[in-house]
């Protein structure tokens, strides 16, 4: 028996007639231009925020430029759309460019932050730990008002399908069209807009979510510009120095690598509130006007590790070991403890422990532990590393978790909490300027704390070992000045605060006699500029080591030897 087919005959239809899914619905175009204005116009409120506040625009100019700068925001999404305005990736492509831009603009309201390739890589190497310190209510409302709403209005959205020939040649007059457009505005508001970007370069860090997709085209592309598939040798020409012969005890340098130090809420730098009155009782160098490499951890810390220095970092033609190897290669033993997302690659080669998954009671809660931790059990990290090298000399690296925003309020344990009331929020933006400050202040106590600890620790190795201790941070970080809050700002428009850094020395009497540095001479200097690209060099001359890579110059213990003022070449 013949089953009668209940599909509509082709041969039927009327020549031009299309069926009901084809001839129904809203045009592919129709939706780019829709979702374009959204996008260009609401998503990009932080913009026209900025824009707003800019003191150089009048009422009338200001309006101008934001007029002219959502055209070009518009059009240059549509453009791109309308190359994805296709049957199956149309909807989820806009979809991904509204809730990029959602959470784009939540970060950027916020936190009055920039997005930019730097910030973007902090993004991709953020953990669970700090991504759950950045989560409220706010980010949710914000994401479902921006992303959510359109995405459920679109998915609802029946679109009217085209033959592929058709669709081709409709994309493609979109995209003819859009790129004319966006040359006619350009032409009729270049001046403008012009000014307006060159007087304020954070400007186009801000334009949503191009800026997020730009930032992470520019990572994709970073193994076109330099080979990243290995990491080239360094310094294998290192040797201990004559310190070392005939030693009756090795040197043990502690190395503590803070996080988001600013210079100028330590006490020790003139700051008017006692934050550092663990250091004050000890005979400390702090220099007051170092500089960072970045403004982030991922930029800074393998550049600090670095012999480029940050002007040569990011155009180095290849991927190259650090000081950690260069120290290794020297003999020494060596051991990078990390409290906090990683080493960012420069402990990678070397012995390293991740203390932040520990569970020592009182020092560590849930997935997280207090800085402290580190020192818990350091005799025995060290007696495990070879012994043939710990008697030559042992450098270890302590990574903090220090001061790392938003979350300030669970950087230190409730003891340390000496100023109150306290910002316990992670949406900062909502605490009083007090409580932020509260908050941030008590994290610097309790650096303090872990640093005298240190201190006390390295003093009960004398009998054995000749002690001393660098404590410098990776970047700074704003607490609300200018409604900027946190760090990873581009360098060049970055506030001081987020780029200066303590630097602090403590050498034993045992270290100053090895090494022919006192402290005495030291603090003689203390406001001589430094930065990043002098560590490479400076720890190196402090552990007398030679190589080829050390430059004596960019030493800023070395005038203590040789009488010539610290500096840069």
């Amino acid at each position: 028996m013949l089953l009668r087919s209940t599909l509509p005959d082709p041969s039927s239809a009327k020549p031009g007639a299309h069926s009901s899914s084809v001839n129904t619905g809203m045009r592919p175009l129709w939706v780019v231009v829709l979702a374009s204005f959204w996008i260009a116009t609401v998503c990009n409120v932080a913009l026209w925020r900025t824009l707003a506040r800019l003191p150089d625009l009048s009422g009338g100019q200001a309006i101008t430029v934001s007029v002219a700068l959502a055209l070009v925001i518009g059009l240059a999404t549509a453009g791109l759309l309308s190359l994805l305005a296709w049957r199956w990736t149309l909807k989820p492509v806009i979809m991904l460019f509204c809730v990029s831009a959602a959470f784009g603009a939540y970060f950027m309201l916020a936190y009055g932050i920039v997005i930019d390739k730097t910030m973007m890589v902090n993004t991709l190497q953020t953990d669970l730990r700090e991504t759950r310190d950045l989560l409220n209510w706010r980010l949710l409302a914000t994401v479902l008002v921006l992303a959510g709403l359109p995405c459920v209005l679109l998915w609802r959205q029946h679109i009217r399908l085209q033959t592929p020939t058709r669709q081709a040649v409709s994309n493609l007059a979109a995209l003819l069209a859009t790129c004319a457009l966006l040359v006619l505005v350009v032409v009729l508001f270049f001046q403008s807009i012009a000014s307006v970007m060159r007087n304020n370069t954070q400007l186009r860090y801000l334009i949503n979510p191009l800026n997020s997709f730009y930032a992470l085209g520019s990572i994709a592309a970073r193994p076109f510009q330099r080979d990243e598939s290995a990491i080239l040798p360094l310094g294998t020409d290192a040797k201990l120095g004559a310190s070392y012969t005939a030693q009756a005890r090795p040197p043990l340098l502690l190395l503590v690598l803070g996080e988001t130090g600013r210079s100028g809420n330590f006490a020790v730098n003139g700051y008017g509130r006692p934050t550092t009155p663990g250091l004050a009782k000890e005979n400390i160098a702090s220099q007051r006007n170092a500089w960072s490499c970045g403004t982030s951890t991922a930029a800074s810390v393998p550049c600090m590790f670095s012999n480029f220095g940050r002007a040569n970092y990011e155009s180095r033609p290849a991927n190259y070991e650090g000081l950690m190897d260069v120290l290794q290669h020297a003999g020494l033993a060596v051991l990078w403890l990390d409290n906090q997302s990683g080493c960012k690659g420069v402990c990678d080669r070397i012995p390293n422990i991740d203390t932040s998954q520990l569970k020592v009671p009182g020092l560590c809660e849930g997935d997280e532990c207090f800085d402290e931790v580190m020192l818990h059990g350091l005799d025995e990290r060290i007696a495990a590393l070879s012994a043939e090298r710990r008697a030559k000399g042992v450098v270890v690296v302590m990574h903090q978790m220090g001061s790392h925003g938003p979350a300030y309020f669970k950087r230190s344990p409730a003891a340390f909490k000496k100023f109150l009331p306290e910002c316990t929020d992670n949406a900062l933006q909502s605490c009083t300027q007090e409580g932020l400050v509260n908050a941030y202040d008590n994290s610097i106590v309790y650096t303090d704390h872990v640093l005298a600890s240190a201190i006390g620790w390295l003093k009960t190795q004398e009998a054995h070992s000749a002690p001393a201790m660098l404590y410098l941070a990776d970047h700074g970080e704003s607490l609300g000045e200018n409604n900027i809050y946190l760090h990873g700002m581009p360098y060049s428009v970055a506030p001081d605060v987020q780029k200066r850094v303590p630097w602090i020395t403590w050498l034993s009497p045992g270290f100053e006699q090895r090494s022919k540095i006192a402290t005495a001479c030291l603090k003689k200097e203390l406001d001589a500029p430094i930065s990043h690209d002098n560590y490479f060099h400076s720890v190196l001359g402090l552990m007398n080591v030679q190589t080829s890579v050390y430059q004596p110059a960019l030493d800023i213990y070395a005038h203590c030897q040789t009488g010539v003022p610290p500096g840069q070449p």
